[in-house]
């Protein structure tokens, strides 16, 4: 059983989650940098595909190598680059590798990426991208063909608490508990009164659906300014971004600032946890765990 599902289904603790970088080249000596750095932290860590719309190492090869570095991966599958076919290839593979932890989602659009012109594909969208990993646990391809021994996948999923409409956030997260998903990983999110509001329609309507909160550490108000500016979903008050700008010590600011939406977020109904991003690449990661009441495992 995935530590992830162990301490979600069966354990009142608290969850942590991050992203691995996205591998470009430098072989498994940058994954093992990386895994080194995270593992003390992290129950499990997402292996991206393609995100932001930009070609890296596949999803499925990075699982396999954090794996084998002695990280838990949540093997995510983007909606956006493949059909049916392929995505349910993915699973397999992923299952193939004892991989439990998959997450489902649309992707970002293929303007935000380096390569524009890219054929969208969306065969199937996120919310029926769940439902097959569910038939898949079942036994079955979706074409009804048996699997056996059937995988065993945790599944999860993604949702926005910060974008409108609102309500219709919360809806969307009530069909994906329903198609299977089992938890949500939360975008970054600056506004805690829309946090606090999504966080308690889920309760209400999916209480056994857990939620993942994004948080995201920096350094200025520069990459505010630009998660705000340039990132599709993501909305920063301008309150926020002033106040780590006029800081004398904006590095500072800006983790205080993170400390204190991350207490928020973990006090609000239905939370289990928080994904880290982090964009510092500093010792400040340590520092927030420890901030936070975790200890690094040995």
């Amino acid at each position: 059983m995935s530590v992830m599902r162990e301490k979600l289904e069966n354990s009142n603790e608290t969850v942590f989650t991050a992203e691995f970088p996205s591998i470009d080249g430098a072989g498994m000596a940058k994954v093992e940098k990386s895994a080194a750095r995270l593992a003390p932290w992290f129950d499990a860590v997402n292996a991206t595909d393609n995100p932001a719309a930009h070609a890296h190492a596949s999803n499925t090869a990075s699982a396999i190598a954090m794996k084998m570095h002695g990280i838990e991966p949540i093997m995510q599958i983007v909606c956006r680059d493949k059909n049916r076919l392929a995505i349910q290839a993915d699973m397999m593979g992923a299952a193939l590798h004892g991989i439990e932890n998959i997450s489902l989602l649309t992707g970002d659009d293929v303007t935000a990426g380096d390569e524009p012109e890219t054929r969208r594909v969306f065969d199937i969208d996120s919310t029926q991208a769940i439902n097959i990993a569910r038939i898949l646990t079942t036994g079955q391809y979706l074409s009804g063909r048996k699997i056996n021994p059937a995988p065993d996948f945790y599944i999860s999923a993604v949702e926005n608490a910060a974008a409108p409409p609102f309500d219709y956030r919360i809806e969307r997260a009530l069909k994906k508990y329903r198609a299977g998903a089992k938890y949500l990983q939360l975008q970054i999110c600056y506004h805690p009164d829309r946090l606090e509001k999504f966080c308690a329609g889920v309760a209400k309507i999916a209480p056994d659906l857990k939620l993942i909160p994004t948080i995201v550490l920096v350094k200025s108000a520069k990459p505010m300014g630009f998660m705000n500016d340039k990132v599709p979903g993501i909305d920063i008050p301008l309150d926020s971004i002033n106040r780590v700008a006029s800081a004398a010590d904006q590095a500072d600011e800006a983790y205080k600032l993170t400390l204190e939406l991350a207490k928020h977020a973990l006090s609000l109904p239905a939370v289990r946890g928080l994904h880290v991003t982090d964009f510092r690449h500093d010792d400040s990661l340590d520092s927030f765990m420890y901030d936070l009441g975790q200890k690094p495992r040995n």
